[in-house]
């Protein structure tokens, strides 16, 4: 298995920013799509947002549709969730995930996830 290793969280108040990054050992990295999930305090995890292999197309949640924006470096073997306009319902364990093929597909059953970095906005 690729270790993912995500970086970035912490406590901000409602409003604010935080950046997310996940770096991945491995040559592999760019044949792969790669996202974030989260999982909100009591409540099943949950999907963010994905990038393809090349970075050329994106998929959001509704809820992070225009505040989110996920992005990589292939070069650098890394992905980034750029996270804007914080709401205290972000409050989530936000985890790195890498597909099992270079596109996203809801219905991928080979995804594998990271530890995951606590994100906590408050009001």
């Amino acid at each position: 298995q690729v270790p993912l290793v995500e970086s970035g969280g912490g406590l901000v108040q409602a409003g604010g920013s935080l950046r997310l990054s996940c770096a991945a050992s491995g040559r592999t990295f760019s044949s792969y799509a790669m996202g974030w999930f989260r999982q909100p305090p009591g409540k099943e995890r949950e999907f963010v947002a994905a990038i393809n292999w090349s970075g050329g197309t994106t998929n959001y949640a509704d809820f992070v549709k225009g505040r989110f924006t996920i992005s990589r470096d292939n070069a650098k073997n890394t992905v980034s969730l750029q996270m804007n306009s914080l709401k205290p319902e972000d409050t989530a364990v936000y985890a790195c995930a890498r597909y099992s093929g270079p596109r996203y597909s809801a219905d991928d059953l080979s995804i594998y996830w990271g530890q995951g970095t606590q994100v906590t906005v408050s009001s």
